[in-house]
C-alpha cells in the first residue's frame, strides 16, 4: 500500500470538525506546529490527484492493482472496497506522520484513534495497491511527479472472525 499525501482534511468529517473548532472557541489564528494558521489547514483546498495519476497509469498501469480516494469513511472503509474477499489490510500507522492539523482535532475534540481512521483521511488522500516488486519504480514516479507518499502497510491474507483493517 503506497499512500500518496492529502493536502489537509479535504471535504470530509467537516460536522465533527465544526463541532471540534467551535467548541474550541473558533481559534483561527492559532499557530499549529508546522508554522501554519489553523484556519488555513481547516481550508486547504483539496489536492486533485487525476492528472499525476493518469500520468502514473500510462508508465505502471499493470503495476497498479488497486486505487483508493480516501473520502468518507476515511481509512478503514475506503481501501478496503477494492479488495477482494479473503484478503485484509495491515496499515502501519507509524510509517507516516499525522499532520499538524489532525494532531489538533484529534487532542482538541478527544478524538479516538479508531473514530480518527473512520472519519479523515489522516493525511493520506490517496491509496494505491502495488506488487512489493513495483514499489520502487512506482515510489521513483511518484517522486517525479512531486507527490509526497509512504509506504503505509500491505494487503495480507483476512483472518477470519477479525476486520479486514488492521491499523496499529
Amino acid at each position: 500500500l503506497i499512500g500518496i499525501a492529502s493536502s489537509g482534511p479535504h471535504s470530509n468529517g467537516y460536522s465533527l470538525v465544526r463541532r471540534i473548532y467551535e467548541r474550541a472557541g473558533s481559534p483561527a489564528d492559532l499557530v499549529l506546529e508546522d508554522g501554519s494558521k489553523l484556519v488555513d489547514a481547516l481550508m486547504a483546498p483539496t489536492r486533485l490527484y487525476v492528472k499525476p495519476l493518469l500520468s502514473l497509469l500510462k508508465t505502471h498501469g499493470s503495476a497498479i492493482h488497486g486505487m483508493a480516494h480516501i473520502t468518507g469513511g476515511g481509512l478503514t472503509e475506503n481501501i478496503i472496497r477494492v479488495v477482494p474477499e479473503g484478503l485484509g489490510l495491515d496499515i502501519d500507522a507509524t510509517s507516516w506522520t499525522l499532520p499538524p492539523v489532525f494532531q489538533w482535532l484529534q487532542r482538541e475534540g478527544n478524538v479516538a484513534d479508531a473514530e480518527m481512521w473512520r472519519t479523515f483521511n489522516c493525511g493520506i488522500g490517496f491509496v494505491l495497491l502495488v506488487p512489493a516488486d513495483q514499489v520502487a519504480a512506482v515510489n521513483a514516479s511518484l517522486d517525479a511527479l512531486q507527490l509526497p507518499h509512504w509506504q503505509i502497510g500491505k494487503v495480507v491474507e483476512a483472518v477470519e472472525g477479525s476486520e479486514r483493517v488492521r491499523i496499529g
